[in-house]
């Protein structure tokens, strides 16, 4: 392993080995002045390295910590202790030699020695851009400064964790790690990110770093088992990992195309030599599977889902969204249909996110139905609730393509599709024991027809047959009182509400705001229906209520065979589960259009703010974004007018019939104004003209 000397780069860039200069040939080289502030240098990172005790806090604060003290001495001491830097960045070069406007992404770059080291392998002028992406702040400083002193137009120092950061082209052409991974925690989740922005094509991932083998692993990583306890014992004192699971994980995500093994002095301390390694690999061409994160669900939320359909109507949403083959797409998962729904109006991605892990589960389950089944299949599940043969269809079709979550999760609840998909969950249980009640109270017989009516008129006569309905409309006003009081004890007390509906204290609060008693709230929305929505032929929401179930003729998109084809020609593989918060996956990427549902409702002031103003930075120009609200006038609306947008409120309850669902008492939409940077741009540009 190459013992007698250190890495190096000789002729072509080719890893060479050179004899370690011994500490008395590196002090005669300098004058005694310069020497002292060296040795004195070199003894504050070493006092760092081996004597500095870890702080408690988070990642970054650790790394502020522990670099901060020795940032302006770090590129010296490293020099003659990270010797499997250039090995790795020649390697690198040698295979992207020829190539032109290429972009570099240095995780964990630090000071941004690294990129000067490249510029001794090719020319810096081929990169379009160069992301130097650290997370301590002491290091980024440092490497603004070697910027600046170089001149280095096409550099960009960036503080951020290479755990969510992807470069704002989207491709990369080179990502290094580079004596970094180590040093992060959650390794797979800066890998997996990597790996999603590096070029599928010509992408190189190129790591270095100490390392200890495996008990059994490969030849050339193999060491006994003295060593591996010393090394590993050694770094983890300074909460560095050098653990065979990375360069595991990378061989798992990633073709291997080259590597190197090697060990390497360090600075003052004779006789021990740090084993390194370096790593060259590509996407490969096969589709692997990125490490599945454990999830949990918040706290308070019950243990399986409380949606088993959306309740939001994709027939008001298509007009004012206006979903087009460019838009990437956030919405909330919900029950999943109108997520499915985008992916068939033909949006570019639709990024599904719910941080129930229940209802991604649900999802997910709709999806490989989709991809796996034929119609007939997915219609027993997802249109009647029921399938006969569930057991096998999951073990043989559906549990060898679900996500780890996803199969524990569906395979103790395979009882929903023999009892009755819609009659579980949170709204589901709400729905059965409404029906258990209607038939106790003998109004059985009378919603049975209002489900089944032919047309509109003889459902509101059914609808206005019922004794119930009949009693609210002529009985006193100190009777309805009394019924407004015993209803909203029963089902709309804050439990009910929350592990039935959906709907938490937030939400309660801002109808309580409205001066608007919850019994007169839900019968503003029953009433509204029966009046309004011909159940039985365009009502599938409420049918489903009433039923149980969907009819072929009355279902959500994805169950009407044509877009079943559609989704499953292709169509399904736009759609993308995140198990997560919205905030998170809205900060991942750029959006041109998002749908709030009625999530803000359940924001407090502060997070209201934090969200509008992340949704000014995310949503494009010209961009929407939609919403709903238990409240007539929701006052997070203008924290988003204030984040540059537009926004007007399209219905209101207390303006009559809102749209099939009726639910909610207020519908909005925000559309992205242009910058003032950009309009400026335009008017100088026809000027111009």
């Amino acid at each position: 392993m190459g013992r007698g000397g250190d890495a190096g780069a000789g002729l072509g860039g080719r890893p060479t080995l050179r004899r370690s200069r011994s500490i008395l040939d590196r002090l005669s080289d300098i004058r005694p002045k310069q020497k002292i502030n060296d040795v004195r240098s070199d003894l504050t990172v070493l006092k760092n390295i081996w004597f500095k005790k870890l702080q408690d806090g988070d990642h970054k604060e650790r790394l502020e910590a522990f670099y901060g003290p020795q940032a302006h001495a770090y590129d010296r001491f490293r020099s003659n202790f990270l010797w499997g830097r250039r090995p790795m960045l020649a390697a690198c070069a040698a295979r992207l030699q020829g190539m032109s406007n290429m972009v570099w992404v240095d995780l964990g770059g630090g000071t941004g020695e690294n990129v000067e080291f490249m510029a001794e392998y090719m020319d810096l002028r081929a990169f379009k851009a160069i992301y130097v992406v650290d997370l301590c702040g002491a290091l980024c400083k440092q490497a603004e400064k070697r910027k600046e002193r170089r001149g280095w137009k096409n550099v960009h120092v960036i503080e951020a964790d290479a755990c969510e950061f992807a470069p704002p082209e989207g491709c990369a052409t080179l990502v290094t790690f580079s004596y970094s991974l180590s040093m992060i925690p959650p390794f797979y989740a800066a890998v997996d990110r990597a790996c999603s922005y590096l070029d599928r094509e010509e992408g190189l991932l190129g790591v270095t770093d100490f390392f200890v083998s495996s008990k059994y692993d490969l030849p050339m990583r193999q060491m006994p088992w003295l060593r591996r306890f010393f090394w590993r014992s050694t770094f983890d004192t300074d909460n560095i990992d050098i653990g065979p699971e990375r360069r595991n994980y990378l061989d798992h995500q990633l073709s291997r195309v080259w590597e190197y093994n090697d060990e390497g002095s360090i600075p003052y301390v004779p006789f021990l030599r740090a084993p390194y390694y370096v790593w060259i690999g590509r996407i490969p061409k096969l589709e692997t599977l990125l490490v599945e994160n454990k999830v949990e669900a918040p706290a308070l939320f019950p243990p399986t889902f409380l949606y088993t359909q959306s309740w939001e109507d994709p027939v008001t949403d298509e007009p004012v969204i206006q979903i087009n083959e460019e838009d990437v797409c956030l919405t909330l998962t919900s029950g999943g249909c109108n997520s499915l729904n985008l992916c068939i109006s033909g949006a570019k991605a639709v990024y599904s996110v719910d941080c129930n892990p229940a209802q991604s589960a649900l999802l997910e389950l709709k999806q490989v139905a989709i991809r796996q089944l034929d119609f007939e299949d997915v219609w027993a599940l997802f249109g009647e609730g029921k399938h006969p043969h569930i057991e096998r269809l999951f073990e043989s079709r559906l549990a060898p393509f679900l996500s780890q979550a996803s199969y524990k999760f569906w395979r103790t609840r395979l009882h929903y599709f023999r009892e009755g998909l819609y009659y579980q969950g949170g709204m589901g249980k709400v729905v059965w024991y409404l029906q258990a009640m209607l038939v106790w109270l003998g109004m059985g017989h009378s919603m049975h027809q209002v489900a089944y009516a032919n047309t509109l008129e003889e459902q509101k006569e059914a609808w206005e047959g019922a004794w119930f309905v009949q009693l609210l409309r002529h009985s006193p006003l100190w009777l309805l009182n009394i019924i407004a009081d015993v209803l909203a004890l029963l089902f709309f007390n804050r439990i009910t509400l929350w592990f039935g509906g959906g709907i938490p204290m937030k939400q309660y609060q801002l109808i309580q705001n409205d001066g608007v008693h919850m019994a007169s709230y839900a019968a503003r929305t029953f009433d509204g229906v029966a009046q309004n929505s011909h159940v039985r032929k365009d009502n599938w929401f409420y049918f489903n209520c009433l039923t149980g179930k969907f009819a072929r003729d009355c279902c959500p998109a994805y169950l009407k065979e044509q877009n079943f084809a559609l989704l499953k020609a292709g169509a399904i593989d736009r759609l993308h589960i995140v198990n997560g918060f919205y905030m998170d996956a809205l900060t991942a990427r750029k959006y041109s259009k998002a749908n709030l549902m009625d999530s803000c409702d359940w924001l407090c002031e502060r997070q209201a703010r934090e969200l509008a103003a992340a949704l000014g930075r995310q949503i494009v120009e010209g961009g929407k974004v939609i919403w709903r609200s238990a409240s007539l006038s929701p006052p997070y609306a203008k924290y988003i007018e204030q984040a540059g947008f537009e926004v007007r409120c399209l219905q209101r309850a207390d303006q009559g019939y809102m749209d099939r669902v009726n639910m909610y008492s207020s519908f909005f939409v925000a559309t992205k104004k242009a910058s003032s940077s950009s309009i400026s741009g335009r008017s100088n540009g026809k000027k111009a003209h």
